[in-house]
């Protein structure tokens, strides 16, 4: 089952109060309480980074966070979340395929990385990434580093 969806991106001053709350909220639902994971969500890189959402209206229905190239770092896509009212729509491939689109129009030919939750390899690697990294932990959950090569 697929649902429609409109895909907007942004920085984080140009949240409203509501819509940063709803997007801070569905990240906390799910990282912290759904995941156990009790870790600072609020981890200070927002602001330096964009926000992609999948709206229906103004029903949130997943978002992503892009990171620009630094020295150390390709572009990043990082806390993928979709709401757990939605779940089974693949709104998780629709929300990565977004976010891949958006981080190659700004930077053409860059590879993209990711840290990624472990059982979610086979995913993300049907969406062109792959392991670069051993296993480890990342708040208690394993992880491994993914690249997406431009």
């Amino acid at each position: 089952m697929s649902v429609s969806y409109t895909v907007d991106v942004r920085r984080l001053d140009e949240f409203s109060a509501v819509d940063l709350y709803a997007m801070l909220k569905l990240r906390v639902d799910v990282f912290v309480v759904e995941q156990h994971c009790p870790y600072p969500e609020l981890d200070g890189n927002d602001i330096d980074c964009l926000h992609l959402r999948l709206l229906d209206g103004g029903d949130l229905l997943a978002c992503a966070r892009l990171w620009r190239p630094t020295p150390e770092h390709h572009p990043r896509i990082g806390r993928v979340a979709v709401s757990p009212d939605h779940r089974g729509k693949r709104l998780g491939e629709a929300l990565m395929r977004e976010a891949i689109a958006e981080v190659e129009k700004r930077h053409p030919g860059e590879p993209i990385e990711i840290s990624a939750q472990s059982h979610l390899q086979k995913f993300y690697g049907s969406l062109g990434f792959e392991v670069i990294s051993e296993e480890y932990l990342e708040d208690d959950i394993p992880h491994v580093d993914m690249l997406r090569r431009g």
